[in-house]
């Protein structure tokens, strides 16, 4: 273990010495983006553990002893160093697993060989959440022997498939990760040169609907007219969920005005790549209907595929639906209030079964306080001035939530390593590489400046 001094590395020091790691961190995060590590079912999960098995190399080499864990599902990576005498201890979140690539044709160079196109690194995972680890990584290497903080780095394998195991790991684990700043890099910046600080995040809840209306598939035309057929009831069905101006129609959901920040629509329109002509749906300002209302999508389908479709009533039809909650909301009486809708809506007398998925708990998070401070700071300074964000996400990530509960007195640092631009669970997801720059030197100066809070609130 190396030798822990307390003294803090200046400004200067910082900058020069995240300067002299960028190129090592760059590499490694092309290795990490190498290896396909998707949690879901019916994946090659090998490739889990050899990207458990590269975060463990990495955390080692920053000097953290670290093991590999799991509690009945991925593996995830817990490395740990002791805090100086009278110094804070701060957990260093972030994920090694990925998102399926979907349709490769989209891709315009393998998701798995990382290719830099116009100062962007594009690769699955290269922002989400393989430069988080990195950033984590980059902190680390700049201040060596003279880290002026405790660190517990917590790299989860699922979190991507739902982070079903990782409220049993946390539990088992409790007392080696016990801290009292918590920073999760998981989440994205305002703009390209605007950071933000994530205060608020959407729950979720994915479940599945299937109706059938037939015991098997019978002729369209010797039936066809009396018959329904289970595709079109389901179209019928889910045409519901929404009223004509968009807005989610699931009676029973929360919902709220009080975003902080507008979105310009020509800039939105423009990051979200929404076709000439189209538009968006919901009513309220956008940054309401992205952060603090419920949005609800259909992910996919099960039907037969139009090439092969026969002149035949189709007798079972499925989609998955997705709804992102509200802050306020409740997961499990959001899916009581989904599924009562659809039973209620189901039309012509079909059989309808509803499966549920899986779910996870919005959050609000109390941005302020020293530790907040310190964060905004070394935001201010890494962006040369700029002030940070405060932003709410539609994502989710809801095991915050469980952080919140096992570590209350813990300030929770929800910060980005990607931008608007990223692409994160589509094709060509990337990375733009001179704010990657700008977040390593932000973490960096962040554990410095918790470090001077600690010494002086001690």
């Amino acid at each position: 273990m190396p030798v822990m001094t307390t003294s803090i590395m200046s400004e200067s020091e910082v900058r020069a010495a995240v300067a002299r790691e960028l190129p090592g961190v760059r590499a490694d995060l092309e290795r990490l983006v190498r290896i396909p590590g998707i949690a879901f079912e019916g994946f090659d999960h090998s490739h889990v553990e050899r990207s458990a098995e590269a975060v463990a190399e990495l955390l080692r080499g920053c000097g953290l002893d670290t093991k590999i864990v799991r509690s009945g599902g991925q593996p995830a990576v817990i490395g740990t160093r002791p805090a100086p005498p009278g110094a804070p201890t701060v957990l260093l979140y972030a994920h090694h697993d990925v998102q399926p690539v979907g349709d490769r044709s989209l891709w315009e160079s393998d998701p798995f060989e990382p290719v830099e196109r116009d100062g962007r690194l594009y690769g699955r995972g290269a922002a989400d959440d393989k430069a988080g680890i990195m950033a984590h990584v980059a902190a680390l290497r700049a201040f060596g022997d003279r880290l002026p903080v405790g660190v517990v780095l917590f790299v989860e394998g699922e979190e991507e498939y739902g982070s079903d195991s990782l409220e049993r790991l946390l539990a088992t684990h409790r007392d080696e990760i016990a801290c009292d700043v918590i920073v999760i890099a998981d989440s994205a910046n305002w703009d390209i040169g605007v950071p933000a600080l994530t205060t608020s995040l959407r729950g979720i809840v994915n479940c599945f609907v299937e109706l059938r209306t037939l015991s098997q598939a019978v002729h369209s035309g010797m039936f066809g007219g009396p018959v329904p057929d289970a595709l079109t009831a389901l179209v019928r069905l889910l045409s519901t969920l929404h009223d004509d101006a968009g807005n989610v129609t699931v009676e029973g959901l929360v919902g709220r005005e009080e975003a902080s920040v507008d979105y310009p629509e020509d800039r939105f329109r423009a990051e979200a790549g929404l076709v000439e002509g189209g538009s968006l749906i919901g009513t309220g300002r956008i940054t309401d209907r992205l952060w603090t209302k419920p949005a609800l999508a259909i992910l996919g389908v099960d039907a037969p595929a139009t090439a092969e479709a026969p002149n035949a009533l189709v007798p079972v039809a499925k989609a998955k639906l997705s709804v992102r909650l509200a802050p306020g909301d409740d997961p499990k009486r959001a899916y009581d209030a989904l599924r009562a809708h659809l039973e209620r809506h189901t039309p012509w007398g079909a059989q309808v079964t509803i499966t549920f998925e899986h779910d996870g708990a919005p959050c609000v998070i109390d941005a302020t306080g020293p530790m907040f401070d310190a964060a905004r700071s070394a935001f201010r300074t890494a962006w040369d001035g700029t002030d940070p964000v405060d932003i709410g996400v539609g994502g989710s990530i809801p095991f915050i939530a469980t952080f919140q509960e096992l570590f209350p007195e813990a300030a929770i640092l929800v910060t980005g390593v990607e931008d608007p631009h990223a692409g994160a669970h589509g094709p060509n997801e990337s990375l733009h590489l001179g704010e990657f720059a700008r977040v390593c030197l932000a973490e960096a100066l962040l554990l410095a400046k918790v470090a001077e809070v600690g010494r002086q609130t001690g």
